[in-house]
């Protein structure tokens, strides 16, 4: 055998004593979460801790007022004024007019016409009231009151030149004015006020001095047809009645919008004293002094208190 045959033979043999290569298996993934393994074994699923539900949040102090957000302001309803808010929303209408024009119209006014003019007007106004006053004093059985008025209107419509000039509530005559009208003589009879009101031009009144209002202001152009019973007589009244009133109660009006409390309720309760006051003064019963309402009633005049 040659050398080169031996050598093929031990290389052979050197092949197949060889052990074949092991391959080292791929070692197992490891999962991402640190304690997926565990000494022990396989770690347990994880427990996920719920967080507390938030709060709403809160509007911030000064966070604006949504312009369509509705404000309910509740009042407590009030006996005998049962349109409580209707009468503050047409009184809080009239206070804003009587601001930006009544007021400013009735100073010129003032301003304007001496006082003697003044008490002039609002004498001949008084004075064609008297035929009112002494039939509801007749109505109320009061005689001598009503002779009084008639005697009154006698002396003021002839010396007091149309009623000009008040010569009756002087001396030798000494007849004062005592208003009265038909809704005195409702309340003299018991007849109740009924709710109260407060409505524009009119201002503060009841349901008994509306109708007596209407009755009395009946009475003339009925019994007298004109110049009562026309157009240019009520109106030419009503404003200069309505302008002197004006001007007498600035200071008063003055003092309610700048006192403490709610003028709406003190304007009330201050005309429905006065009311009650002048039907117990009528019945003969001592009633409480009222302050007299800031603004005129519905009888266009702030009437004193009419004698017993």
């Amino acid at each position: 055998m040659s050398v080169l045959a031996i050598s093929v033979t031990i290389l052979l043999a050197d092949t197949s004593a060889s052990p074949a290569p092991v391959h080292a298996a791929a070692p197992p993934p490891i999962s991402a979460s640190p304690s997926a393994i565990t000494p022990e074994g396989p770690a347990p699923e994880p427990v996920e801790i719920p967080s507390p539900p938030s709060e709403p949040p809160q509007a911030a102090a000064s966070d604006p007022i949504d312009p369509n957000t509705i404000t309910v302001n509740a009042r407590r309803a009030v006996p005998g004024d049962p349109f409580q808010g209707i009468n503050t929303t047409t009184y809080s209408a009239t206070q804003a007019v009587d601001e930006a024009i009544v007021a400013p119209v009735s100073m010129a006014y003032k301003h304007t016409f001496p006082s003697p003019v003044r008490s002039g007007v609002r004498n001949v106004l008084e004075n064609l009231h008297e035929p009112v006053v002494f039939v509801n004093f007749l109505l109320q059985h009061k005689i001598g009151k009503a002779a009084e008025t008639l005697g009154r209107f006698v002396v003021n419509s002839t010396i007091g030149v149309a009623g000009l000039m008040d010569v009756a509530k002087k001396r030798p005559f000494n007849l004062p004015h005592r208003p009265n009208g038909f809704a005195f003589t409702l309340g003299y009879y018991g007849v109740k006020p009924g709710p109260f009101m407060f409505l524009p031009i009119i201002g503060p009144t009841t349901v008994r001095d509306i109708f007596g209002r209407w009755v009395d202001l009946l009475i003339l152009p009925a019994a007298v047809g004109k110049p009562f019973n026309t157009p240019a007589y009520s109106i030419s009244t009503v404003t200069f009645t309505a302008l002197d009133e004006r001007v007498q109660n600035d200071d008063q009006l003055t003092k309610l919008r700048e006192g403490p409390g709610d003028p709406y309720a003190a304007m009330r309760e201050a005309y429905m004293q006065k009311r009650q006051s002048e039907i117990d003064a009528l019945r003969g019963k001592p009633g409480k002094t009222a302050v007299p309402p800031p603004i005129a009633p519905d009888t266009g005049e702030m009437p004193s208190r009419p004698q017993p």
